[in-house]
């Protein structure tokens, strides 16, 4: 029987998991027992001890030393969080008493990205020393993130999460997508292409939201060929792939592909979709207070906005 949260909240200790990580990078009782500051013995017992807290053994024993298991490796990852929720809270600590808010936490996806680090730059203009992170992903991952207090606030779509009501939604921002492809790609020099002649393509998409717009567009164009597709979730990655093949097709938002398109790196393929790429929103969760630092985010957010 897997113990109760109470049993958790209640038997495990920070000096535990710190062990665990230890044991998991060293493989060996001796090495993680220097690193964590106690002796051997100490070590084994402390072991022993959160084995029997949780049910079951993490490590399994072998010639090359202590080696993690499927139940260790998941154990590990969580205390891993657990260091870095408790480093950021070291950090919010600091900021509020010295008065410019610790850490902010935002995510956005690929086309929101360029918009919340100008936003970002304001912030950090009036608080430098604040602790910052950026995370691209699709709105399934940052809603996940925000559902477990990763990220204060997230620019995405909260249509993609199980119960959209759970957040605030400030604003809602449309984000046009563009044909691109390679400059030597065949599309990319004819005047109009027909979709027909797009399907044929091999396209590369970001996750969840374009593959699916795909496959709106065959449907509105009464195809039933299914899409080939490449789904990569980094922005660079599109690009370097796009830069090295040419013979594939991507959708990007208009605020990257202009860019892009006007450095040389892309060509605009002259198709329009039918298919409109729903707006997102900057959204946070309804039972959480939001740090000074995010509603700071948020008001310049707003002003870069206008």
């Amino acid at each position: 029987m897997p113990p109760t949260l109470e049993t958790l909240m209640s038997r495990l200790r920070l000096r535990q998991l710190r062990l665990l990580m230890a044991l998991d990078e060293c493989g060996s009782i001796h090495k993680a027992a220097e690193q964590v500051g106690i002796s051997q013995p100490g070590a084994t017992r402390a072991l022993n001890e959160i084995e029997s807290t949780l049910g079951g053994a993490l490590f399994a024993r072998s010639a090359r030393g202590l080696e993690t298991n499927d139940l260790g490796r998941c154990v590990v990852r969580y205390a891993r969080l657990i260091q870095t929720d408790v480093a950021h809270l070291r950090e919010e600590m600091i900021g509020i008493q010295q008065g410019y808010g610790g850490h902010l936490a935002v995510g956005g996806t690929m086309g929101a990205i360029a918009t919340i680090v100008e936003a970002i730059v304001k912030v950090r203009a009036e608080q430098p020393s604040l602790s910052l992170q950026v995370i691209e992903d699709t709105s399934i991952g940052l809603l996940r993130l925000l559902d477990q207090g990763r990220i204060d606030v997230a620019l995405c779509r909260s249509n993609f999460g199980r119960r959209p009501g759970d957040y605030h939604s400030h604003g809602n921002f449309p984000e046009p997508l563009w044909v691109v492809a390679n400059p030597h790609h065949a599309l990319a020099a004819i005047e109009e292409p027909d979709f027909t002649t797009l399907a044929r393509q091999a396209w590369i998409v970001y996750p969840v939201s374009m593959p699916r717009m795909l496959e709106q567009e065959f449907v509105a164009a009464g195809l039933s060929q299914s899409v080939h597709s490449i789904e990569i979730s980094s922005t660079y990655a599109i690009l370097a792939m796009l830069e090295r093949d040419s013979g594939v097709l991507a959708l990007l938002p208009e605020g990257i592909a202009r860019e892009q398109v006007g450095r040389g790196r892309v060509a605009r393929v002259n198709y329009r979709f039918r298919t409109p790429n729903p707006a997102f929103e900057l959204l946070w969760r309804r039972d959480r207070e939001l740090s000074p630092a995010a509603r700071r985010f948020i008001e310049c957010y707003d002003a870069e906005k206008r």
